[in-house]
């Protein structure tokens, strides 16, 4: 009996034991569970917190210029996370410096004053130019200050989307490749080729780079559009204007949340016209064009979801790239500006006499001197007086037609001659044989953004869209800085023909260290 009560006993306590036992196996397990989903929920929050963004622009239209169509902005967008603040600013200039009305000094001055009031690392603020070719003001870098502290001033949290659109109604590559071989380009500071001597056209980037940045409570923030082509159609009045892009920005914020900013990043724009460029027969008018770039963006903007992303990085290096030597080139073109000059031929016709012939002749092929019986008539007598002179006038017409396209060749090649002279005398003058560039990369959730100074021309960025391990990625040409037109190194073969190639200071090799300089900053971001 005794035994029995102590087997009892003792199992009693070995149970109470193992209940204790178990209770805290149990708490144990529970606080480690806790903790694990604290340290799962708190790696997910810090991934998906969100960013902060403002943005606002300001007028900087010069009213002193002449008449005004439509206005110019600088306008800024600001991205903060909780190590990092970017400041995106778009221009409607022609430039960051170097040309147009933006002085040199505009972005160094912009740049100390933001880091001094508002503590932006100076690498940290991206400028671009729309390149339209409206006159803004002259205080335009106190007004692009103004502009990011007004955005600085409304920063609120926001979700991020990123998309595509497409749009290649308004645009026309401009480099046009002859039967020849040469290349020549579509401008109006010289004549077009003769028709019959064009082989093929060069390549578009019809794709609209899009970031869009809501509110928390769904309303339009802000977008960033980023497209290829120059912006320089004009206006039937001639006034001041920010052209296709102010007008596609405007077409784009009528159709967004109350006070929404639509901001143009210009890509890689260098050898792309608005369509239709030399057309004469219509006034030039920039509206029509923005309109369809506007609703293309606003399209794919609607598609476009947004999410909560805290990922926010910039990588600014300098890029050492070299410079041209065009002295070879500048003798080449002057032996061709020669040998065409030389070409030229005696003709009796003046403009006076040869436009109505031409019509005559080419109104009426076979007969064009008088009716067909006065033909017939000399026939039958066996003369061939009126023949004669047809023979003696096509053979004056032709040469006064092959003497207007050796002309017209020959203007093209002294515009382009006095660039390729022009460079090669700024670059022999500044004494050393290379250029440091701002090269630029930007992360904005699943946003990646790749600059440069120059006019990328646009199988640039179609290459490192390719290459980029980000799909999709965007390349803005015209931020921080102007280094004048980036061709490729193919298109830098071309002497004199077109503008890219000759108003140009770098050396075919810069397009290979430029692109592997963008691949690898891409793969970092």
């Amino acid at each position: 009996m005794v035994t029995a009560m102590k087997n009892s006993i003792q199992n009693n306590e070995r149970c109470e034991k193992d209940s204790v036992s178990g209770s805290y196996r149990k708490r144990q397990l529970t606080l480690l569970s806790l903790a694990v989903l604290v340290i799962v929920s708190c790696s997910r929050l810090s991934h998906a917190a969100s960013i902060m963004a403002g943005a606002a622009k300001v007028d900087i239209t010069n009213v002193e210029a002449g008449p005004v169509n439509d206005p110019l902005y600088a306008k800024a967008l600001v991205i903060k996370s909780d190590t990092t603040t970017v400041v995106i600013v778009t221009v409607d200039a022609v430039a960051v410096g170097e040309i147009g009305h933006i002085k040199n000094d505009y972005l160094p001055k912009v740049r100390a004053r933001l880091e001094m009031e508002l503590g932006v690392k100076p690498s940290n603020v991206l400028i671009n130019a729309s390149h339209c070719h409206g006159v803004v003001c002259s205080d335009v870098d106190d007004r692009t200050v103004q502009a990011v502290k007004l955005a600085m001033q409304k920063l609120v949290a926001v979700r991020t989307g990123v998309g595509s659109g497409r749009e290649d109604r308004i645009m026309e590559n401009r480099r046009l490749k002859l039967k020849n071989g040469s290349i020549v380009d579509v401008r109006h500071a010289y004549s077009m080729p003769v028709d019959e001597d064009v082989a093929e056209v060069g390549p578009i980037d019809p794709e609209i780079g899009i970031l869009r940045l809501d509110r928390m409570d769904g309303s339009n923030l802000a977008v960033v559009y980023n497209f290829a082509c120059h912006p320089i159609q004009g206006v039937p009045n001639g006034g001041n204007t920010a052209d296709v892009t102010g007008f596609a920005s405007r077409v784009i914020e009528d159709n967004l949340s109350e006070g929404a900013i639509a901001l143009f990043v210009q890509g890689c724009g260098g050898d792309i016209n608005p369509v239709l460029y030399k057309d004469v027969d219509h006034p030039r008018n920039a509206e029509p064009l923005g309109n369809m770039l506007g609703l293309s963006t606003l399209k794919a903007m609607r598609k476009i979801s947004c999410k909560e992303d805290n990922r926010l990085e910039v990588i600014n290096e300098t890029l050492n790239l070299p410079r041209a030597d065009v002295d070879e080139r500048i003798a080449a073109t002057e032996a061709e500006q020669q040998r065409l000059v030389q070409s030229l031929k005696g003709t009796s016709l003046s403009l006076k006499t040869f436009l109505p012939l031409i019509v005559k002749y080419n109104l009426a092929e076979e007969f064009p001197s008088y009716y067909s019986h006065r033909y017939l008539h000399e026939k039958k007598l066996g003369r061939s007086d009126l023949s004669k002179l047809d023979t003696d006038n096509r053979r004056n017409m032709k040469q006064y037609i092959d003497n207007i396209q050796t002309m017209e060749q020959l203007t093209r090649l002294q515009t382009n001659l006095a660039l390729l002279k022009k460079h090669q005398a700024e670059n022999v003058a500044v004494g050393k044989r290379t250029i440091d560039v701002e090269v630029a990369g930007l992360r904005v959730g699943d946003f990646s953004l790749i600059t440069f100074p120059g006019e990328l021309t646009v199988q640039i960025g179609l290459n490192i869209k390719a290459k980029s391990p980000h799909k999709p990625t965007f390349v803005a040409g015209y931020t921080n800085g102007y280094i004048y037109y980036a061709p490729t190194s193919e298109q830098l073969l071309n002497v004199g023909g077109a503008q890219e190639d000759c108003d140009c200071i770098l050396a075919p090799e810069w397009q290979a260290l430029f692109e592997a300089k963008a691949t690898e900053i891409l793969k970092r971001l």
